[in-house]
């Protein structure tokens, strides 16, 4: 078989939320093999946040109205599950919204903590009649990943309504494949991949994500960790000599914040973070003690633990 290195061509209409990429050549059978495995991957395992409940005043359960307001409570929270977040935080934060009539509430009007980012501010929440209606309300926004039922968040707090909640970024994936010449040669694939998200991640960097996910869990079966390597590299051993030690610190499959604070400081390899003491590690900023606690958590199940 012609060992061949597959080249990446990106077609796009300069629009953030659309793009085609087009992968080329592929040996026979890959371009199936390489799609399935990327559509799978870009629809389940890219992080994203979504609002997971709600908190209206005025109402105790989500089949009622307010006065002065166009819509209905059900009405409401399907138009709150339609704005688009960013958030990569490990805790649930809250978002408040306080408006008064006449005219129309936007998901633009929510009073936001630093760390949380709305992509579609003009969304329409509700329509106010005149003066004297109100719509006050807290949203608590998580990240996540895939869908997730409001069935799996039973909440004991009076007037706290569970929503469903879709975490992915990615709201489309289409692949074809096509037949494609090296040469003489024609029995090569090329991979066509159509990919939309909802604008709080480019479709770039979401099949860069998807790749990276299958280039950890790939990485672990051709390098399976044994038994003894559990508890780390043995005495006397420099972190760089340990076997998978120049694994990338993306290969970890930590939370997305905790990733960009370890790229921004400089540290991109497993050798790099194990090097540094936990708590210089702790002072890097956007991180700290709890965020160290997770890394520690990801490098032991790697085999993988801090010198000192």
């Amino acid at each position: 078989m012609i060992s061949l290195t597959p080249q990446f061509t990106i077609q796009s209409d300069d629009h953030p939320t659309q793009a085609r990429f087009t992968i080329e050549p592929l040996p026979q059978g890959y371009g199936h093999t390489l799609g399935n495995s990327l559509r799978r991957v870009l629809y389940t395992s890219i992080p994203g946040a979504a609002i997971t409940s709600v908190n209206i005043t005025g109402t105790n359960h989500q089949f009622t109205t307010l006065p002065g307001v166009r819509e209905d409570v059900v009405q409401v929270i399907l138009n709150l599950k339609q704005i688009r977040l960013q958030y990569s935080g490990d805790s649930p934060v809250q978002i408040e919204l306080s408006a008064k009539g006449p005219g129309q509430v936007k998901a633009g009007d929510f009073q936001l903590p630093p760390d949380v980012i709305i992509a579609n501010p003009q969304a329409i929440v509700a329509h106010l009649s005149d003066k004297s209606a109100k719509l006050e309300l807290v949203a608590t926004v998580e990240a996540g990943l895939g869908y997730s039922p409001a069935d799996d968040r039973k909440s004991t707090t009076v007037g706290a309504v569970p929503t469903d909640a879709t975490f992915t970024p990615v709201t489309r994936v289409n692949f074809s494949v096509e037949a494609t010449r090296v040469g003489r040669f024609t029995n090569f694939d090329k991979l066509i991949l159509d990919i939309t998200t909802n604008g709080t991640v480019s479709p770039a960097r979401a099949l860069s994500q998807a790749s990276q996910t299958l280039v950890g869990y790939f990485s672990a079966i051709a390098n399976p960790q044994t038994p003894s390597s559990v508890s780390g590299p043995s005495v006397g051993s420099s972190p760089s000599s340990s076997t998978g030690s120049s694994l990338s610190v993306e290969e970890l499959d930590l939370p997305t914040r905790i990733a960009n604070a370890l790229q921004k400081a400089g540290l991109e390899t497993v050798a790099q973070l194990t090097a540094l003491p936990k708590a210089q590690l702790a002072k890097v900023k956007n991180l700290g003690s709890k965020s160290v606690k997770i890394i520690e958590i990801a490098l032991k199940e790697r085999g993988f633990d801090f010198v000192l």
